[in-house]
């Protein structure tokens, strides 16, 4: 049986998220980011056509790398101004029954006690919807800002995540038992404290003695994502990822990258085909060709360049103010996101990009597929990705909010539901966790290889 696609929203608490210049067209609502109501309305568009979740990114700190300076990126919106995204979860949540939520937390910029405890809490608020899409740092602006040295190497703050991620598992897995709480209103005993361990962490970035301070959530382990398509960021999601975030131009390209962390997964020990691969995807669509092409002519003629450099200079942290932007690009280690220069100059052999060409596309595509047409030839195109690149869905940027996700709603989910490519809405469950909606019933806590699974709270002591 042919698996669903899964699809996401995916989004960013800031005026220019992907396509810089679009906050100008009339029928966005991207400067609405700062409005509760906005993203509650969000959430309830995503859940009245059944999207898997909202995948929301999230970065700190300004884009200054362009020009060595913040001026682009201030007159395009494009990460300053900018708002903190998990604090509109509850509220989502609270209107939706089915919608997963995944939400970008750093472990450069965090601790694990703490995040552990934020984390627990939004998975009990959402009932068990929640997953944590890892990363590990990008942009010096944010690490000045919090005091931290920004000459930490790219490899090394993946040193600093592989402890991070030891700490939190510990945390959620093995501290409390799963019978812990027994709230006898009797004995007046909320908690059985021989059921509560602390956790002991002397390592050579953290340090952490004691309990986890929230009880066992649904999903305990929130669902892990992960975006790292460096060599060390490959090995990081091989290791703990269970829905990894990739992308690339051609489908082909892209397959070199999934098969490479599947292999790696098996290497660490796990089953390579419990993992989950989503690629960023835009789509521009209309009831026909016709009218979808008119509208990306349309949305064409508000993009700007300049600002999408900005982006691309923020993104790879190479200031393209600075270079001859059709002087064909090489790769080199940078500080910034090594896959996505990687995917302009190793991967396709094919072809070499300049600045200004890399811009072009990023106008309204970003670094991943890019679809124009009718819901049936948009259903095509991600059905061939997803053969071609052996990926499971998509996380679909929202270019124009309030509009792009209602869009690809009412013409194109009908579609793929009718090719049995997404469940009939009418038939969604409620009640699964994020892990489960994923993975399928009875997934609700990480898999017996994942290496949190390793940190379970023993079952040899039971209460009787």
């Amino acid at each position: 049986m042919t698996r669903p696609i899964l699809v996401n929203g995916f989004k960013a608490a800031m005026v220019t998220h992907t396509s810089a210049g679009l906050w100008r067209h009339p029928d966005s609502r991207a400067r609405r980011y700062r409005e509760l109501d906005f993203w509650i309305e969000t959430a309830r568009t995503l859940e009245r056509f059944d999207f898997d979740a909202l995948f929301i990114a999230d970065s700190l700190g300004a884009a200054d790398v362009y020009q060595n300076s913040p001026d682009q990126a201030l007159r395009e919106g494009l990460q300053t101004p900018s708002a903190d995204p998990s604090l509109a979860i509850s509220a989502m949540a609270a209107v939706t029954e089915r919608l997963g939520f995944g939400l970008t937390l750093n472990t450069s910029f965090n601790r694990p006690y703490e995040l552990a405890r934020r984390l627990s809490t939004l998975d009990h608020f959402t009932d068990g919807r929640i997953g944590w899409n890892v990363v590990t740092g990008l942009v010096p602006s944010a690490m000045a800002g919090l005091g931290i040295d920004p000459a930490v190497s790219h490899d090394e703050r993946y040193d600093i995540a592989e402890e991070f991620m030891e700490v939190v598992y510990r945390l959620w897995e093995g501290s409390w038992a799963d019978d812990a709480v027994i709230a006898d209103v009797a004995s007046g005993v909320y908690v059985e404290p021989r059921r509560v361990r602390p956790i002991e962490h002397h390592g050579r970035y953290f340090d952490v003695t004691g309990i986890h301070l929230a009880e066992p959530s649904p999903q305990r382990t929130p669902l892990i994502f992960q975006a790292g398509s460096s060599a060390r960021g490959k090995r990081f999601s091989a290791r703990h990822a269970e829905v990894v975030f990739v992308s690339a131009q051609r489908p082909d390209v892209l397959r070199r990258t999934v098969d490479d962390i599947r292999a790696q997964a098996a290497e660490a020990g796990r089953d390579p085909g419990s993992l989950r691969f989503i690629s960023t995807l835009t789509v521009v669509t209309g009831e026909t060709e016709r009218e979808a092409q008119a509208k990306h002519e349309e949305y064409l003629r508000l993009t700007s360049v300049e600002g999408n450099l900005a982006r691309l200079a923020s993104t790879i942290q190479v200031d393209f103010g600075a270079v001859d932007l059709d002087e064909p690009l090489e790769f080199a280690e940078t500080p910034g996101i090594q896959s996505v220069l990687a995917n302009f100059t190793k991967l396709d052999p094919s072809r070499r990009w300049t600045p200004r060409q890399v811009a072009e596309y990023m106008a309204l595509a970003g670094f991943g597929p890019f679809v124009v047409g009718s819901p049936a030839q948009v259903a095509d195109e991600l059905e061939r990705w997803c053969e071609q690149a052996g990926i499971d869905g998509f996380n679909l940027v929202d270019i124009i909010p309030g509009q792009s996700f209602r869009e690809f709603g009412e013409l194109v989910m009908p579609e793929l539901v009718a090719r049995g490519r997404r469940p009939d809405p009418a038939s969604g469950k409620t009640g699964l966790t994020l892990r489960e909606r994923i993975f399928g019933g009875g997934m609700a806590r990480v898999r017996d290889d994942h290496p949190a699974a390793r940190h379970r709270y023993p079952d040899d002591d039971a209460i009787g």
